[in-house]
């Protein structure tokens, strides 16, 4: 059975509003949550930036939900730093924690260093971090000079289990990267046959058998016109190609690359409708393609509604109630 959750947008809302909105959508009935975790917004529209492993540790409290976000140590976090945070939140929270480790972007690293590395080195430190973040849970003791040095590095607090070490990627090349070194891959809607061609590198890359989780952007609202419109304010820098979208240094850098795209350019990109019958297909439809976890992302400022709809006229359509699960209704 699919799962289906709430992500929770740092770049646009304060980490206590975010922190209400998640222990509403576990009360509707959304199964999981993720969150972003970045330095800065994408737009200065946007407007916020709150620190996603403090607010972490805050959800797994206030919910029962699992979460886990996508992050990069490349500059900003150093790999045992962040191993050493996941490892905190699994023992708190066994079996309740992931970690997705992506290629990172300029608006969120650059600032601590005028050198952005090309994309190649980038991944390559990726997976010498994964290496080293696995034998730090492990209890190992470690010692590494590559992309990053480690010297005698060691996790005094250890989890029973460790978290779920994922691997984020939007293209195909990136797909067939992280199937040799991840346990799972996360990847966001595209349009066309983009998203599911990055799911066959990743299975032909050493990732068969092993989950596929899916961040799909969506916009709800009462009308159509005004789903599209939020959108559209909220959500077109990142329709941008991937390449464009690791290389912009700024938020304002964001706000003029997308100047000129339209609302209909948007549409091709985000899945906007009033209607729920018509987002529990799209739903339905993230099943049927083998998904086993879908995060939501409504991109628009309504999180309250979006979530009050969905709690009583999407999910209620694809999630069984206890009964229908054991088979007696």
């Amino acid at each position: 059975m699919t799962v289906f959750g709430y992500h929770a947008s740092h770049e646009q809302f304060t980490p206590s509003q975010l922190l209400a909105w998640a222990t509403a959508a576990e009360r509707a009935g959304f199964q999981a949550g993720m969150c972003s975790d970045h330095y800065a917004p994408w737009t200065n529209r946007q407007g916020e930036s709150g620190f996603a492993w403090s607010w972490l540790g805050a959800a797994l409290q206030a919910t029962t939900l699992s979460f886990g976000t996508v992050t990069a140590p490349i500059d900003r976090y150093h790999p045992v730093i962040i191993a050493q945070a996941c490892a905190t939140l699994a023992e708190m929270y066994p079996g309740r924690s992931w970690v997705a480790l992506g290629s990172g972007l300029a608006v969120n690293e650059r600032f601590l260093d005028d050198r952005w590395p090309p994309k190649w080195e980038r991944q390559l430190r990726i997976e010498e971090a994964a290496d080293a973040m696995r034998r730090l849970w492990a209890g190992e003791t470690v010692t590494h000079r590559g992309t990053f040095t480690a010297e005698e590095a060691v996790l005094y607090t250890t989890p029973a289990e460790p978290p779920l070490l994922v691997g984020a990627a939007v293209s195909p090349a990136s797909g067939q990267w992280v199937g040799r070194w991840a346990d799972a891959l996360i990847t966001i809607l595209q349009p066309g046959d983009a998203m599911m061609e990055t799911v066959a590198a990743f299975r032909e890359g050493g990732g068969e058998g092993k989950p596929i989780f899916l961040q799909a952007q969506h916009s709800y609202a009462a009308q159509d016109e005004e789903a599209l419109a939020a959108a559209h304010d909220q959500w077109s820098a990142n329709i941008l190609d991937s390449a464009a979208l690791a290389e912009i240094p700024t938020p304002s850098g964001f706000e003029a690359a997308a100047a000129y795209i339209s609302r209909q350019d948007v549409a091709g990109h985000i899945r906007a409708s009033s209607r729920p019958e018509e987002h529990a297909a799209w739903l339905r439809s993230y099943t049927e393609l083998g998904f086993d976890r879908v995060y939501i992302h409504n991109v628009g400022r309504n999180q309250a509604e979006f979530i009050d709809v969905y709690g009583r006229e999407v999910l209620p359509a694809l999630i069984p109630t206890p009964a229908k699960r054991a088979g007696s209704g």
